[in-house]
């Protein structure tokens, strides 16, 4: 059995003091230290030293040169928690690797906060787009979020506000562990605290009585999005997203996408789910967009072509959505990419549409169903009832 030559070491405030002695003796030993600055200015070592490389994805390749060397890598706190041991661990096989973890961030802001860690949401928006906490912010919730930098709880404390969190108690704690911990204390509609670039902050969502509720459970209403009318309708789309089943790092093919109404619902629906949408009106991409940000899915990604020539060179998704564009062809293109144990979904208003997910039904089977909904309007001084157009939908799963 090949011997581990990596170790992945956490490190906290209270730097090479803080690590076990059985660390510290790996730490020693170490022919190659690979850390930033702040963990090279702990150590007295004759080791080569290296710095995290840029663009980051040279890590690897940085330390394949150094295969068989006795190699230190020094994360902050947990490597293993939005740290850097995750992607050495995707490439590297296990028994090359000892990870030595540290308490981290997210215990000791737990700590400090008094919170138990199962009934919180851990997040980061180190080094990703800040808007992607918005999904997470709901009544009641308590989240700790690792942060970009200094201007991060403001963007924060904004993003609450603007949705009726205004009196969230907002904490910021930094150099947890250390001489010079700190924390700042407020609430998110009057934030005003200059804080140091490294923090962790905690959040416990405070809902005024006109708060926007965005559950995770898809349905969202339709005034929550940017459209031009041409979108899938709040019930169908909560139907719609029950038959695609977001899970946790799926990735989604969204075919005519249009303002992005179910691409932006699946990504809210599961951690680190993925979605692709496509489509080819720069208007409509551009509310896709907006909508994707507003909502908490930045990472939203948009391709402008027509299908089936623009799935070509696409990622294998894990469940595909037509909910514009259908053609036989382009079933056929969706389906060859599509994984095994994949989610296809088409919804079709037209009666060409229809007349086409009837030809597919009978040739690949699945479920056919009609989805017909009335919404209650004022009819005078009274109320009637008014119907959305019939919707037909097609699912099968592919195995």
């Amino acid at each position: 059995m090949t011997q581990p030559w990596l170790h992945i070491i956490g490190i906290g405030e209270d730097g090479v003091d803080g690590l076990a002695p059985a660390t510290r003796a790996v730490l020693d030993a170490a022919e190659v230290i690979v850390g930033g600055k702040r963990h090279h200015e702990m150590l007295d070592t004759q080791a080569e030293r290296l710095a995290w490389p840029s663009p980051f994805d040279n890590l690897i390749s940085e330390l394949e040169t150094r295969r068989g060397k006795r190699v230190a890598v020094l994360a902050t706190g947990d490597p293993l928690w939005f740290s850097v041991g995750a992607k050495i661990g995707r490439h590297f096989d296990a028994s090359q690797i000892v990870f030595h973890p540290q308490v981290g961030a997210f215990q000791l802001a737990a700590a400090r906060m008094g919170w138990s860690m199962a009934d919180l949401e851990t997040l980061t928006v180190h080094g990703r787009p800040v808007e992607q906490m918005i999904a997470f912010i709901q009544p009641d919730a308590r989240l700790l979020v690792l942060t970009t930098g200094a201007e991060t709880p403001g963007q924060i404390a904004t993003f609450l506000t603007e949705r009726g969190f205004g009196k969230s108690p907002m904490t910021v704690l930094a150099h947890m562990g250390g001489d010079k911990e700190a924390r700042f204390d407020g609430l998110a509609e009057s934030w005003d605290h200059e804080v140091p670039e490294f923090n962790t902050l905690a959040v416990d969502c405070v809902a005024a009585p006109d708060a926007a509720l965005l559950p995770r459970v898809p349905g969202l209403a339709d005034e929550l999005f940017q459209s031009d009318g041409t979108m899938t309708k709040q019930e169908v789309r909560a139907i719609t997203l029950a038959k695609l089943m977001p899970m946790r790092g799926a990735l989604l093919w969204d075919i005519g996408t249009g303002c992005g109404s179910v691409a932006v619902e699946w990504m809210r629906g599961a951690r680190y789910a993925r979605a692709i949408g496509i489509e080819p009106k720069p208007e409509r991409r551009a509310m896709a967009a907006a909508n994707a940000l507003a909502l908490g899915v930045p990472r939203l990604e948009l391709v402008d072509g027509m299908v089936p020539a623009a799935l070509d060179g696409l990622d294998a998704p894990d469940a595909v959505f037509i909910g514009g564009g259908l053609t036989e062809e382009t079933f056929d293109a969706a389906w060859a990419a599509l994984r095994p144990l994949g989610r296809l979904v088409a919804n079709a208003v037209t009666i060409e549409s229809e007349m086409c997910l009837t030809a597919l039904h009978k040739k690949h089977g699945g479920q056919l169903v009609k989805l017909s909904v009335e919404r209650a309007e004022a009819l005078g001084s009274l109320s009637g009832w008014k119907p959305l157009r019939p919707v037909t939908q097609w699912s099968l799963i592919k195995r």
